[in-house]
């Protein structure tokens, strides 16, 4: 699932609308569309590709289709970059280890 999160979100117009309901919080799919220069039709493609990677989700609240960004999909980002950061700060803590023990080793000899 997260190479679809990570492949809805590589396309800057998804990227973007992504960007406004994290800032704005809910919104129409009339609102969402308004500063892109794209069609109405491109903006519910765009739409549909974020929501079934489990960016974002949909309810319909009378005749207007509301959208809003989906926790669950950026906790999974969240947990392979955790996954990531435990990985390296492990390695980076062996290195400053290692080279700690070379400057020791390597120190004055009396």
């Amino acid at each position: 699932m997260l190479h679809m999160i990570f492949g809805a979100l590589a396309d800057p117009t998804r990227f973007a609308i992504v960007e406004r309901l994290l800032e704005k919080g809910e919104m129409t799919a009339g609102q969402l569309a308004e500063p892109f220069e794209v069609s109405r039709p491109a903006i519910s493609r765009h739409l549909r590709i974020l929501e079934d990677a489990g960016v974002i989700e949909r309810r319909v609240e009378r005749q207007f289709r509301m959208f809003r960004a989906r926790a669950s999909g950026f906790r999974e980002i969240d947990d392979w970059f955790e996954r990531h950061r435990q990985f390296w700060n492990a390695s980076f803590d062996r290195l400053q280890r290692l080279i700690e023990k070379d400057a020791k080793d390597d120190g004055p000899q009396d």
